[in-house]
């Protein structure tokens, strides 16, 4: 009796799906039941309401941050995904060093945020210790407001972010590169096939299906990241480089807002949701 409940298929089931429901499933219902609220940390919630949606959308500072969280977005997941294409590459010729490159990639990726937005602060001051701006001075020109400057401090985030996500990324396209059959080079070679014409016939539509799955991986962790940008500028200078998931952060840990910071995060899901779903149908249009 009891062997034929276990090739049951629901009896392994079940403790996966009370894990997801309690981890996963009831922490978000209940961040989208709070949205819809006007709970703050040390109070009771009393109601249903669209308030907060309704001030964060037609406030002015909302689309500052969608502007801000777009461009910082956009600009680490392209990033991450060349330079980690071009370093997966180098590393997969197994050149001088490759071993070492793989190392320095694993390493960056899994650097907590908070560390590595400290690292970056010290290799952006404008003192005596800020590595960049050092050599900087050293080449006769004057010094750069990497964190004190919105333009600046932007790229500065942007900057941190790629460095952080392109081990990630790499990491990623040299096991898809890995897997791509040898045989395929020396059919093209023959057929006189050039480097770059292999490259974009074979390489690129091998790469395709973990390129996909690369993209909505990182987007998603893109659009949560909060963590190196509060310790590099905390969204400043004024609100320049405040993200969405920055804007949550602020709105529950500093402001106390519990429905606010929710409907900051209810949107964000919304937001990564319509990505994966946009990149998943671009990939599959091609095919």
């Amino acid at each position: 009796m009891n062997r034929n409940i276990m090739e049951r298929w629901w009896v392994w089931i079940i403790p996966l799906a009370l894990v997801l429901g309690i981890f996963f499933l009831y922490p978000l219902l209940n961040v989208i039941r709070l949205s819809f609220s006007n709970a703050t940390i040390g109070t009771i919630e009393d109601g249903f309401t669209f308030e907060n949606y309704i001030h964060i959308l037609t406030g002015s500072g909302f689309w500052q941050v969608m502007k801000v969280t777009l461009v910082f977005v956009f600009a680490s997941v392209l990033f991450q995904l060349l330079l980690g294409l071009i370093t997966a590459i180098l590393i997969n010729k197994d050149l001088f060093g490759s071993s070492l490159v793989k190392l320095s990639m694993i390493t960056a990726w899994v650097v907590p945020g908070i560390i590595t937005g400290v690292i970056w602060s010290i290799m952006y001051s404008s003192s005596s210790w800020g590595i960049l701006n050092y050599f900087i001075r050293l080449l006769g020109l004057n010094q750069i407001p990497f964190l004190y400057t919105p333009s600046w401090a932007l790229f500065s985030v942007v900057l941190a972010n790629v460095w952080r996500g392109t081990g990630f990324s790499g990491i990623m396209q040299y096991a898809a590169l890995r897997g791509i059959p040898d045989q395929l080079y020396e059919a093209a070679s023959i057929d006189g096939a050039s480097t770059w014409q292999q490259f974009w016939n074979i390489t690129l539509p091998q790469l395709k299906p973990m390129l996909m799955i690369n993209t909505i991986l990182i987007t998603i962790y893109t659009f949560n990241t909060y963590d190196s940008i509060f310790a590099l500028t905390q969204g400043g200078p004024g609100n320049s480089t405040t993200v969405l998931s920055l804007g949550a952060y602020k709105q529950v840990f500093r402001y106390l807002n519990l429905g606010r910071g929710s409907a900051y995060a209810v949107i964000m899901l919304i937001l990564s949701g319509t990505f994966t779903i946009l990149y998943a149908w671009f990939m599959g249009s091609d095919q």
